[in-house]
């Protein structure tokens, strides 16, 4: 029996069929903003600007001038309030988070600050804690940056204006040809295209290399390049060359259009490609010059030259760049995801509420560990994302940003140049003893292709933007007006939920509702979506099981329609798997102290047949301690108001089941059963740097804080099975946290732990304890086959 079976930025848009990556960036350093709000006691030295690359322009490389040179910040000990100070110095009110690990791009010259603590209130960062101007050992691999709110302050002694640079891409997009490959998607295929004055132009071929298009093909979220079959693009080029019309821009309005050729089998796909090529007429070209190594993570930090406002005579004898993009195996199946596909990947991610991230995770001796945060950049995130069928990445995250991991940390000091196939092939440093815990696992977010999926359901009658009830988009009508219809609320849970909060962007599903008449926000009635089944990890509800056309639903009013509640984060509870081995033991417990257990159902069903209160119960006892690694409180769903009173323990229940503990053969036949409800959900311990929330004590409130841990020791009252009635032989152990998911996770897979468990009628030996999706699924089946046919103890 596996695991498996116990439990079940760039801006993305779609306009006029065209994938648009929003990028905000800035070319090198000599192009930066430069703002001015020195300290009285160092008005002629301290000045301060935000350089690099890609970047907007409220967001960058904090580089700061003193001693007449410039410099940078090193991140150590960097935060928040660092960000605040400097964000005042260059003129707007506050920052809305910072970065590390040179983001932007490395700086050159001195490294002025290191460990810079500021509390957010002084008026100069020179006011700030600090090793002092100058000294640091860090290097500009660790320079930091800050991204500001884009709100200037009033009366700033500067320009409230934003210098704006000529030289500059704001936006890459790919354009495909064609009305039915407009309408494909990932579109994977099409003519590069960069916004320049509102109006978009394209980028000459000349010189094009495949590693420029690796990089774009990264951008767009796909892991690989391939030949673009130009044939098509140049039948429209010689079309265009015919074309007398004047054309403003591609996609633009035009200010005469060409006379159609109902004959051409070009004419229906390639208007717009006509459009584009007559462009090059009138110098639409915005870079004649890319030269990418194809390692680069965004376009905007390859090597770029743009045309001059006088040129004349752009892209002789060329075409503008096009590219063609192989997606990665989730997107290639289209709507047959469904479909099952056997991975063989030595990383994954976990924890993450979107689709291309979470916590990096890499499988060593057939078990999975996390990777220390130690020089994590996005050179080695986005190798991780190419590996997993993703484009590059959006951002490398340190200290645990996706939640913390469990077991052990297999890499450290990962250091890759981009071209690798995996990150094993990379280099990295074993860890030893002492050099990274769990508080500095390594996170990525991984640039995925635009699928749409959002565009097909959508949330109305919430009280704010990440709830509401369901509703789903079932075609357009006559007049270009959308129809929307219900989900049936039957059967719809937490797994449901999770799907759809995904498929729309908003993060993790903290309910799923059956009924939503408190929201009722629009006019939609029909039901056209019952019997939806999903296992949580689908991209969108329609990869879930369904009644498809079929609908059959008992309650159709609206009332019952299906609703979300979502959340930006949420808990994930882990069992110590190794505690269990270390504390299990075996106790026969007389009857007469066992009243209380047996009232709260806490042994096997033969003891309702005992002679009470003489003879005793066979009971395997241990210890449960159980870790929220999440970025949420783990908190009981129902409130104290609705708490169970046990007048026998004199404790109330938060939740009536909290974990399942079972013995099971090793085909899977339970024959030993006990439950624990959670009489006490408290923070027994916290990691450091984590304070307590939670104690039960005078009818406390209930929950584990993010980062702490509840122990339920070995001699707590229920905390065993009873195992009176098993004969010897070799079985399986199994712990379920959260059984009936009655409480939100972001992660459902690690809720359970195994034992191979061997009993001689006298004693017990458990072996391999570990949670359910910690090992390789060659190792599980080993689990599962130890100790063999037999299930007898000779």
């Amino acid at each position: 029996m596996g695991c498996k079976s116990v439990m079940k930025t760039g801006f993305l848009c779609r306009q006029w069929g065209v994938l648009v990556v929003l990028l905000s960036l800035w070319l090198p350093q000599s192009f930066s903003q430069q703002t001015t709000s020195p300290p009285p006691q160092q008005k002629n030295k301290l000045k301060f600007r935000l350089a690099g690359y890609p970047r907007k322009h409220n967001e960058g490389r904090i580089e700061v001038f003193y001693n007449e040179e410039w410099g940078t910040i090193c991140d150590d000990d960097f935060s928040t309030e660092n960000a605040h100070v400097l964000c005042r110095h260059l003129g707007f009110i506050s920052a809305t988070g910072w970065t590390h690990s040179s983001k932007y791009g490395k700086g050159a010259g001195k490294i002025w600050l290191d460990n810079v603590q500021c509390s957010g209130s002084e008026k100069s960062i020179a006011d700030c804690r600090s090793r002092g101007w100058g000294n640091s050992d860090c290097t500009h691999d660790e320079d930091a940056g800050v991204i500001c709110k884009d709100e200037r302050l009033p009366g700033f002694m500067e320009s409230n204006v934003i210098e704006q640079v000529e030289e500059r891409v704001e936006e890459i997009r790919l354009r495909p040809l064609g009305a039915s490959a407009k309408k494909r998607l990932p579109i994977t295929e099409g003519i590069v295209e960069v916004k320049y004055k509102g109006s978009w132009a394209q980028i000459c071929d000349d010189g094009w290399t495949p590693k420029n298009s690796r990089v774009i093909c990264g951008m767009f979220g796909f892991p690989q390049e391939r030949k673009a079959n130009k044939n098509f693009y140049k039948q429209i080029k010689k079309r265009a060359a015919k074309t007398k019309g004047k054309i403003i821009g591609s996609g633009d309005r035009e200010k005469s259009k060409p006379k159609s050729n109902p004959k051409s089998k070009l004419n229906k796909d390639s208007g717009s490609g006509t459009r584009l090529f007559t462009e090059k007429q009138q110098n639409k070209y915005r870079l004649h010059s890319v030269a990418c190594t194809g390692n680069e993570v965004h376009l905007s930090v390859c090597p770029l030259q743009f045309y001059k406002a006088n040129a004349t005579r752009a892209c002789e004898g060329g075409m503008p760049a096009v590219i063609s993009c192989v997606p990665g195996p989730q997107f290639s199946l289209g709507n047959s995801q469904k479909k099952k596909t056997k991975s063989t990947f030595r990383v994954r991610l976990k924890g993450g509420a979107k689709i291309g991230e979470g916590r990096v995770e890499v499988l060593k001796d057939n078990e999975w560990g996390t990777v220390c945060d130690d020089r994590w950049n996005l050179q080695a995130a986005s190798v991780v994302c190419r590996e997993l069928g993703y484009g590059t990445a959006k951002d490398a995250l340190t200290g645990a940003r996706m939640g913390q991991g469990m077991g052990p940390i297999h890499m450290n000091e990962v250091q890759c140049s981009g071209q690798e196939k995996s990150i094993w092939n990379c280099q990295y440093k074993n860890i030893t003893t002492n050099d990274c815990r769990h508080v500095e696992d390594a996170s990525v977010k991984c640039n995925i292709p635009y699928m749409g999926y959002e565009t097909l359901i959508r949330l109305r009658g919430g009280r704010n933007r990440l709830e509401g009830r369901m509703e789903v988009m079932t075609g357009v009508d006559g007049n270009g007006i959308e129809q929307w219809g219900l989900i049936c609320g039957e059967g719809w849970g937490i797994k449901e939920a999770m799907v759809a909060c995904r498929q729309l962007g908003l993060g993790f599903a903290n309910s799923g509702l059956q009924e939503t008449w408190y929201w009722d926000g629009s006019n939609v009635t029909e039901m056209v979506m019952s019997g939806v089944k999903c296992t949580g990890n689908e991209m969108s509800l329609s990869h879930c099981q369904h009644h498809g056309s079929s609908i059959n639903c008992k309650n159709t009013d609206t009332r019952f329609a299906a609703g979300i509640i979502c959340s930006e984060t949420i808990s994930d509870l882990v069992l110590n798997a190794p505690l269990v081995q270390q504390t299990v033991y075996i106790e026969d417990r007389p009857l007469h102290m066992l009243y209380c257990a047996a009232e709260e159902n806490c042994l096997s069903s033969s003891a309702a047949k005992a002679n009470w209160p003489y003879g005793h119960r066979r009971l395997l006892r241990f210890s449960s301690q159980i870790h929220n690694i999440g970025r949420a409180d783990f908190r009981p769903k129902a409130g104290r108001h609705s708490w169970v009173w046990h007048e026998c323990h004199r404790h109330y229940h938060s939740m009536d089941i909290f974990t399942h503990y079972d013995i099971l053969t090793v085909n899977g036949t339970k024959v030993a059963e006990g439950h624990k409800a959670s009489f006490c959900l408290e923070d027994t311990e916290c990691q450091e740097g984590v304070s307590k929330r939670y104690e039960c004590a005078n009818f406390g409130e209930q929950g584990i804080t993010a980062g702490c841990w509840d122990l339920y020791r070995h001699d707590f009252d229920c905390q065993w099975i009873d195992i009176t009635d098993i004969k010897p032989g070799n079985y399986i152990f199994q712990v379920v946290l959260n059984p009936n998911f009655e409480v939100a996770e972001s992660d459902f897979t690690n809720n359970a732990m195994k034992c191979n468990c061997k009993y001689d009628g006298d004693r017990i030996w458990f072996h391999n304890c570990h949670i359910c999706d910690a090992f390789s699924e060659e190792a599980e089946k080993q689990f599962e086959q130890y100790p063999g046919q037999n299930n007898q103890i000779s």
